[in-house]
């Protein structure tokens, strides 16, 4: 009897990295789900294995890593992320910093983790990015270069890794309705085709991991149908 695959999906207690860690558990993958506020009754489920760590703290990812080097991993889908919106001289230096770590540093220490497992496996590596590492806005400078960095990891490892049977896909969503914007001054529309999901993030992680083998998209870009966006007022 094959043995269950094991998936580690980051920022699995909320949003895109949840709804993903749900949509593998019912593919019936064993699931690492990594987050600062992960805990058993956020995701019950007999296969799911909570692992608390705040990934924005250099020392806990390391920790982390050591962890992850002791398991079999077949999928790696780095999810967490966070985003502040402002001018750039508005931005603390703690801001920018621990935007840099969770968004970009930490999932290339865990792809350096896991990376000859991933290989060996001829599994999966997939990394949630955003709509802002294809475009240029105003007011995201340091989110727009984390994730187009890491987009540009991404890029690197698909073309480093091909001979290894590795499958390495960019997720790029557009403005997706989860606890993102809880910090933020908008967030996404009332409307539900001017705005994207969790579940059609998750959706894509099935399809591609439904592909035929020796087939990758390399980038995966999801849009709303219509464009919205809501401002919040400010009290």
């Amino acid at each position: 009897m094959e043995s269950q695959k094991v998936a580690v999906v980051t920022g699995a207690s909320s949003g895109i990295g949840k709804e993903i860690s749900l949509k593998l558990l019912s593919l019936n993958y064993k699931v690492i789900g990594v987050s600062r506020t992960i805990e058993n009754a956020i995701i019950t489920h007999e296969n799911f294995i909570p692992l608390q760590a705040d990934l924005a703290n250099m020392k806990a990812t390391l920790k982390v890593c050591e962890i992850l080097k002791q398991e079999d991993v077949y999928i790696l889908i780095n999810a967490a992320g966070f985003g502040k919106f402002e001018p750039h001289e508005e931005l603390s230096s703690k801001t920018i910093m621990d935007m840099t770590s969770l968004n970009l540093t930490t999932p290339m220490l865990l792809t350096n983790a896991l990376l000859r497992t991933l290989k060996q496996n001829s599994g999966y590596l997939m990394n949630v990015n955003s709509i802002e590492a294809l475009r240029a806005s105003k007011f995201a400078g340091v989110y727009g270069a984390t994730k187009a960095g890491l987009k540009a990891f991404g890029d690197s490892l698909f073309e480093e890794t091909r001979k290894s049977g590795l499958s390495v896909t960019n997720i790029n969503p557009d403005m997706t309705q989860s606890n993102f914007y809880d910090e933020l001054r908008f967030e996404t529309s009332p409307n539900e085709d001017e705005k994207l999901f969790p579940s059609d993030i998750a959706d894509a992680v099935e399809h591609i991991l439904g592909m035929r083998k020796g087939a990758v998209v390399s980038d995966y870009t999801i849009r709303s149908l219509k464009f919205g966006i809501s401002k919040k007022s400010m009290t």
